[in-house]
């Protein structure tokens, strides 16, 4: 019997994504019943199981979801080995709205989903999920993180990844001109979701001159009152002068546009793979004298 001629080479191309950023594994789950459609990546196993969040985002296309997961899933290995952990890299997308497509049963069978993979992989909160969605997928798995606080978890991430990339900020300040004082800098937060938005308040706390932007303009309005911020259109983001731009929402942001664009002396935010090409505008930011 021969094999089915085709002209399709998604499957080479997904070998080739996978051997070029050496990844181990990549699983896809689907479920009709639940609608359920997620990746989920493991990049090294090297240090042990792959620990990364899942995120729930409406791609456009499952490319990219494939190749958001592949690349998030890589900067895990990293964060893990420099954090000094017994930990490899691993991510987990799911695709669709989360607003209207996230149900219990749907995060019951990605559990279960993880499950299989028998500890390789353990998830925990990222994009659009909370450490509710953790306790529910917790109910098909051992295998997940970052439960509610009364079920002896350590609960929502987000403040905690906040404060580290303040501090970090402070770092790169004193680096830069001496001093960590963060008082009257003026610094663009993009991406207001549960980290940004506890970022933004600890630099109001420090006296930063804030300029804030997300997609959502109810909640970019509501930050930027409760703070004093000015708001700052997508369209004009990189228009004005900043000291420290803070990119926090999905990644890709610091790209051939951007770069061009960019007047800062300071890149610090929390956004995974901000660079759209690590080699390419690492080196751009680098001509430019940005940190």
């Amino acid at each position: 019997m021969k094999p089915v001629n085709s002209n399709n080479t998604n499957d080479l191309d997904i070998f080739k994504s996978m051997q070029s950023q050496e990844h181990e594994q990549v699983m896809f789950c689907q479920d009709r019943d639940t609608g359920l459609k997620a990746i989920i990546a493991i990049h090294n196993t090297v240090l042990g199981p792959a620990l990364g969040g899942t995120r729930m985002w409406n791609y456009n296309t499952d490319t990219e979801a494939l190749t958001d997961v592949l690349r998030l899933s890589r900067g895990m290995t990293y964060k893990s080995a420099l954090a000094g952990l017994n930990l490899g890299g691993g991510k987990a997308v799911i695709i669709g709205d989360s607003k209207t497509q996230k149900t219990e049963a749907l995060l019951r069978r990605f559990g279960r989903f993880i499950n299989n993979l028998n500890g390789k992989y353990i998830t925990a909160e990222d994009v659009a999920m909370t450490s509710a969605d953790m306790s529910v997928i917790r109910m098909e798995t051992p295998h997940v993180c970052g439960l509610p606080v009364n079920q002896g978890g350590s609960g929502d991430p987000s403040p905690v990844t906040a404060y580290g990339v303040f501090v970090s900020m402070k770092a790169a300040a004193k680096s830069r001109w001496g001093s960590e004082s963060l008082s009257h800098k003026r610094i663009l937060v993009q991406g207001l979701g549960h980290v940004g938005a506890a970022l933004v308040d600890y630099l109001h706390k420090e006296g930063a001159q804030l300029f804030v932007n997300d997609i959502n303009t109810e909640r970019t309005h509501a930050v930027a009152k409760k703070v004093n911020a000015h708001v700052v259109s997508s369209v004009n983001l990189f228009d004005a002068e900043y000291d420290i731009y803070a990119p926090c929402a999905l990644g890709g942001t610091i790209n051939n546009e951007s770069c061009a664009l960019l007047k800062c002396e300071i890149i610090c935010g929390a956004a995974n793979n901000q660079l759209l090409d690590e080699v390419k505008h690492g080196a751009l930011l680098a001509q430019k004298n940005i940190l």
